[in-house]
């Protein structure tokens, strides 16, 4: 008989047809004369109550039917008696699938922390709160491919092995088949890479969107989303070496356009998530409701829906650079020094405390920061008319300081030329980049999306460890 999912089960009422389920054991309890099994198969946070007979099945076949072992159970669907759920299985037949020994699985019912649960990332699938994130990782997965499908826009793969440096910052991974014991090197002393694979010196993308540029300016609209990769010996709760990226590109944008986009984005990936995972969000809810209950009442996070709500229902208040910088300047938090990085002049590159101060405390409401200083932006920002700032845009989040990151691109030749050369960007590297430029260039504007600090907001995770399935951290590289 074909196995029927637990999410389908749960949502039936035909109490006729006998069902076969398969899942894992999250806990067992038994009486004198009934056993009950709670058991889980992913496909939704809800298990399904088994109810075993002791006079029609022997207690002695569920005495390895442990929390985690698989289980194979064959029934008939009938109204549950208890609170919580609505059916529940009644057995007829159960198999043992795969045991799991008691002494030795390390997830038993009961709170385990969420550091505990990172050195088990191969197992921490199976309970509640990861798999409600993995749900609904590929929910936003799903949706952000929607978006743009339903839009026009064309996927492009960008490579994730370059040549190139996007952010200009060097922070990148090496990639080589080099015998690192038996290095050659230059005149220069330089490791001389004309014997590695590429024949020079080779890296992991820290972004696709110099590529995903180059299809625009052919494709009019276009996006990346793939893996990046930052060599930042970084520690903290919104650092990982290996994350995805959320990168449109589109010709004949400026950066009003930009904003528009990137705004329609984030509320429709956000209404996509209340709309579809709403069971998994509850969840969520509760769990950093229970996490936070210790907490002074104004240092609580704003409930996990209500805030997703509140993002949806806000239009994103749109301000300069220069503008925030006077706002954060005057405002008592930094007259009283409780700012960690004091604002005493523009030009200061603004920190996530900064951020959310603007978002939280001054306007309450999702922000749009706009023309920052050229000095703390990137090479291939478009310069704006009074010489000392680009047309670039960051959104700001409650709780997550910057989401999204974008500008309108410099489509003019000699300004792009002269900016990386100021910026000491390496143009023997980057020639094709310059070479569009020549060539039927337009304006184009983009933006990128780190899809895992959306996961921190829609899940109202505080770790990003905690939303992607396998952090990659400096000196952690398991699994």
């Amino acid at each position: 008989m074909k196995r029927k999912e637990i999410k389908e089960a749960l949502k039936s009422e035909n109490f006729e047809q006998e069902i076969v389920v398969m899942g894992w054991v999250r806990t067992k309890r038994a009486s004198k004369n009934v056993a009950f099994i709670a058991l889980n198969d992913g496909s939704v946070i809800h298990s399904l109550q088994l109810v075993v007979d002791l006079e029609i099945i022997p207690e002695l076949e569920l005495a390895l039917m442990h929390t985690g072992a698989a289980v194979s159970a064959k029934g008939k669907l009938v109204p549950s008696a208890g609170s919580g759920q609505k059916v529940e299985l009644s057995v007829s037949s159960i198999e043992l699938l795969g045991e799991a020994n008691p002494d030795e699985y390390p997830l038993q019912p009961k709170k385990h922390s969420l550091e505990f649960l990172r050195e088990k990332a191969h197992l921490r699938f199976r309970t509640n709160t990861f798999g409600a994130i993995s749900r609904l990782r590929h929910a936003m997965i799903f949706a952000v491919h929607k978006f743009f499908n339903d839009k026009g826009y064309l996927n492009i793969h960008a490579p994730i092995i370059t040549g190139s440096d996007a952010e200009g910052a060097g922070e990148m991974f090496q990639v080589s088949t080099l015998n690192l014991e038996k290095l050659s090197f230059t005149e220069e002393g330089k490791v001389d890479f004309k014997h590695d694979f590429f024949g020079k010196s080779a890296n992991l993308t820290v972004s696709g969107q110099l590529e995903a540029e180059l299809a625009a300016l052919a494709l009019s609209k276009v996006y990346t989303f793939g893996p990046t990769f930052r060599a930042e010996n970084s520690n903290t709760s919104r650092h990982l070496a290996e994350f995805w990226m959320i990168e449109p590109e589109v010709a004949f944008f400026d950066i009003h356009d930009d904003m528009d986009l990137a705004e329609e984005m984030l509320k429709y990936l956000i209404q996509y998530a209340l709309d579809n995972c709403a069971d998994d969000l509850d969840f969520l809810s509760k769990r950093l409701e229970e996490e936070e209950k210790n907490k002074k009442a104004e240092d609580r996070s704003m409930e996990l829906i209500s805030k997703l709500k509140f993002v949806l229902e806000q239009p994103f208040e749109r301000i300069t650079y220069t503008e925030a910088i006077d706002i954060l300047r005057n405002s008592n938090h930094n007259k009283k020094g409780k700012f960690h990085y004091p604002i005493e002049k523009w030009g200061a590159d603004l920190q996530s405390e900064h951020e959310r101060y603007l978002v939280e405390k001054h306007f309450k409401k999702p922000v749009i920061l706009t023309d920052y200083p050229n000095e703390i932006k990137a090479f291939y920002m478009k310069q704006n008319e009074d010489g000392k700032t680009v047309r670039a845009m960051d959104v700001l989040f409650p709780g997550i300081g910057e989401i999204i990151g974008g500008s309108q691109r410099e489509e003019d030749y000699d300004k792009l030329l002269k900016r990386m050369k100021d910026m000491k960007i390496p143009l023997e590297n980057m020639w094709w980049y310059l070479e569009t430029r020549k060539f039927g260039s337009v304006p184009h504007a983009g933006f990128g999306l780190g899809f895992e600090r959306l996961m921190l907001f829609v899940s109202g995770m505080g770790n990003i460890r905690d939303v992607i399935p396998f952090p990659r951290t400096p000196l952690n590289c398991e699994f």
